[in-house]
């Protein structure tokens, strides 16, 4: 490796998508000694913002989309060239060119950081008074929903139907959410972790029905598949959103959900090209199986993974992080680390009853994953158990009074 690899001089970088993932790429080659040129390229015409502010400052006033959510970045002072309000359309990887609806743009190396757009129920694209929640004009227009204590319908009851439904009824709207699965967060968690978490709702003042499915959204209603009827000024959509890939299509391999096949250095199958954040999996060693992961924490650690790569043809480690995500809802600081899907164990700290609790995962007797309900600590202990791959003692990790870390063997 000479000077001119390590420092980038004379090779351009294009990173397609100024989310988190892509503005902290950028940020990253800067910070890492990236001399060459770093385009930037942004669909939204507003600065580049934080998403999670979207569903609790944004929506209840607490934010503007210059305010308290903008990425704190002078892009101008890093010397990355910002464009806003342009769109990536597609990309031609023999000509090293992407295309954009303002016309191309020529790399040497690209990055993939477009993300993931919101599922949409079938038949209400661009239906008025049906919302999603995803991007700062989303969050504008549902504003004046809540300011006029509206009635909503939620249709999912996941992470983003929570956090709504918290905001909505905070604002005095009455909110009813339709779950088509028997539960809430039946995507993300265990039927026995997440059933307790129903009656959140119900305290909250929301109305859940669950076993519940959509049949069409007519003005002012909503109308379900067992014939009943929901009265609603707007009706609110979060039932997930899928990797942003489509301008990739022909250029890359794809997986299952369209996400960017990554390998453990978040190269894409074409060369010179990265994939990073929501639109990409990783195979990850540490769980045994390729890892999609649409949270914050993910898009800002890749991005570092991403600059080592361009800077240097063999970075260090493999990216294989412990998976992290928040949520705050319901009066409820959640938190989760890992990941459960292979483990063997389940424990709990506490019930679900009490204040606080959290659930361990353990797998042949290491701890893989956690969630944690209003126990921070336990999420911060925890999380660096799985980290270290330690062997837990599974008696003191049920004990809601000890420390977390002093379940580690010696």
């Amino acid at each position: 490796m000479n000077d001119q690899r390590r420092d980038g001089a004379g090779r351009r970088v294009v990173v397609a998508g100024a989310g988190m993932a892509g503005v902290r790429t950028a940020e990253a080659l800067r910070e890492q000694g990236f001399t060459g040129p770093v385009t930037l390229i942004g669909a939204e015409p507003h600065p580049p913002y934080d998403r999670p502010p979207l569903s609790k400052g944004v929506l209840l006033g607490g934010a503007e989309g210059d305010g308290s959510a903008v990425f704190d970045v002078d892009f101008a002072g890093l010397d990355i060239d910002l464009r806003l309000g342009c769109e990536v359309t597609g990309v031609r990887v023999a000509d090293k060119e992407i295309d954009t609806d303002q016309g191309p743009v020529g790399y040497d190396v690209l990055v993939a950081a477009t993300g993931a757009h919101p599922v949409r129920l079938p038949g209400t694209a661009g239906a008025e008074g049906v919302h999603v929640l995803h991007n700062l004009d989303d969050a504008l227009r549902l504003r004046p929903v809540l300011e006029r204590n509206d009635s909503v319908v939620v249709v999912g009851a996941g992470w983003i139907g929570a956090e709504f439904t918290t905001a909505a009824r905070a604002a005095g709207c009455e909110v009813t959410v339709v779950e088509a699965t028997g539960r809430p967060l039946s995507g993300a968690l265990p039927a026995e972790i997440a059933r307790p978490m129903a009656r959140w709702y119900a305290e909250s003042g929301a109305t859940l029905l669950t076993d519940a499915r959509v049949e069409r959204v007519e003005p002012g209603a909503v109308l379900l598949a067992d014939g009943r009827r929901l009265e609603a000024d707007a009706v609110v959509v979060g039932i997930g959103a899928r990797p942003a890939t489509a301008w990739l299509a022909d250029a890359v391999e794809l997986g299952p959900q369209g996400e960017v096949l990554a390998d453990a250095r978040l190269r894409a199958s074409a060369p010179d090209v990265y994939a990073v954040g929501d639109c990409a999996s990783f195979p990850s060693a540490r769980y045994g199986e390729r890892l999609l992961i649409h949270h914050w924490d993910n898009a800002l650690q890749g991005a570092r993974t991403v600059a080592e790569g361009i800077l240097d043809e063999t970075p260090a480690a493999p990216y294989d992080p412990v998976p992290y995500f928040w949520s705050e809802q319901f009066g409820r600081f959640v938190q989760y680390a890992g990941h459960h899907a292979a483990a063997d164990t389940t424990l709990w700290r506490g019930a679900p009853e009490d204040p606080a609790w959290s659930v361990c995962w353990l797998r042949e007797g290491r701890l893989v994953a956690l969630l944690a309900v209003g126990r921070p600590r336990d999420l911060t202990q925890g999380r660096k158990l799985i980290e270290s791959g330690a062997l837990v003692d599974p008696d003191l990790v049920r004990d809601p009074d000890r420390p977390l870390k002093a379940a580690a063997r010696r």
